[in-house]
């Protein structure tokens, strides 16, 4: 079984996936946040620099390009493929109203022309390997009927679907019966992507699926970042050791994030990002975030998140 750690956009960076094979195990790759190609990608670029392989010891991770253009997107993951990485993933899943406007993402979905003409394009430049990483339709869920075939034509790592439409976004019930739909039709190798967020569920999802030994996770892992390893490893913490290990994770996480970022209300904002999954772990989220919300200095968030904590071990 192999385990992946979702790209959560403004979350999931180098540092985030760093430190967490530190402190939590079971996750044995991670897809990284995308970048977005430009007509002036350099290899010198600052987003090519966040990739060097020094900067990134921690998750085994595998790029994810976002684009349109075949050109620009060949340049890009050449570009990675020189510096050490030999897989990128293809976003074609991206729900976001503002991707999808630009016809990004799963602006693409109910385009089949395009996306076999942005591969036709693509692979024959291509050095390192493809993944793509999709959802099954931007307005119908059976969009995705049309695409398999397109990627049966193609030499393809693997296909990562997320079984919701995009317009779903992160809402409703993912759609079991059009993910099996989609696996008996793929003649790659098929990642599952969605909702996992506990034990039970994926033992549920696993019966289901008996091919499937590839797992993505990515706001249930944010939220408890110990189910990798329960799922498989069967391991058993305390509450409290569970919560001590966390904070210990929370306390690096920021003393890194404050080497890279200036200003008192940006080291702020950025843990506030991370708290929107994190607090999903306690018992009481909703009080706790609530609390964090309310700080906007750098002495005030700490007071506030050690007293946090300090509560949670004492009781």
């Amino acid at each position: 079984m192999i385990i992946y750690l979702a790209p959560i956009q403004g979350t999931t960076d180098r540092i985030y996936r760093n430190l967490f094979s530190e402190y939590f195990k079971g996750v044995d790759i991670a897809i990284a946040p995308f970048i977005t190609t430009t007509k002036k990608m350099k290899p010198e670029s600052n987003l090519l620099r966040e990739f060097y392989p020094d900067k990134n010891t921690g998750i085994p991770t595998i790029p994810q390009i976002m684009s349109s253009s075949p050109d620009d997107f060949t340049k890009l993951a050449n570009a990675l493929y020189d510096i050490g990485y030999d897989t990128v993933n293809w976003n074609i899943g991206c729900p976001f109203p503002m991707v999808v406007k630009k016809g990004r993402g799963a602006g693409m979905l109910c385009y089949p022309d395009k996306i076999e003409s942005f591969l036709e394009k693509t692979m024959s430049g291509l050095k390192p390997k493809l993944s793509i990483k999709l959802r099954i339709g931007l307005k119908y869920p059976d969009e995705v009927l049309k695409l398999i075939p397109i990627f049966n034509k193609f030499r393809l790592e693997e296909l990562i679907i997320h079984p919701r439409t995009g317009e779903q976004m992160y809402e409703g019930e993912v759609d079991l019966e059009m993910f099996t739909r989609s696996l008996d039709l793929s003649s790659h190798r098929v990642v599952y992507n969605g909702d996992i967020d506990s034990v039970r569920k994926y033992e549920m999802l696993s019966k289901r699926f008996g091919s499937i030994d590839r797992w993505m996770i990515g706001r249930g892992l944010l939220e408890n970042p110990f189910l990798a390893q329960e799922i498989k490893f069967n391991t058993k913490k305390s509450y409290d050791e569970k919560i001590k290990i966390i904070r210990a994770f929370h306390d690096q996480l920021f003393a890194r994030y404050l080497e890279i970022l200036s200003g008192p209300s940006h080291i702020v904002n950025k843990m506030k990002e991370l708290w929107t999954y994190m607090g999903g772990f306690f018992e009481n989220r909703n009080k706790i975030q609530k609390k964090i919300w309310k700080t906007h200095h750098r002495d005030n968030y700490i007071d506030v998140v050690n007293k946090i904590f300090d509560e949670l071990i004492c009781h």
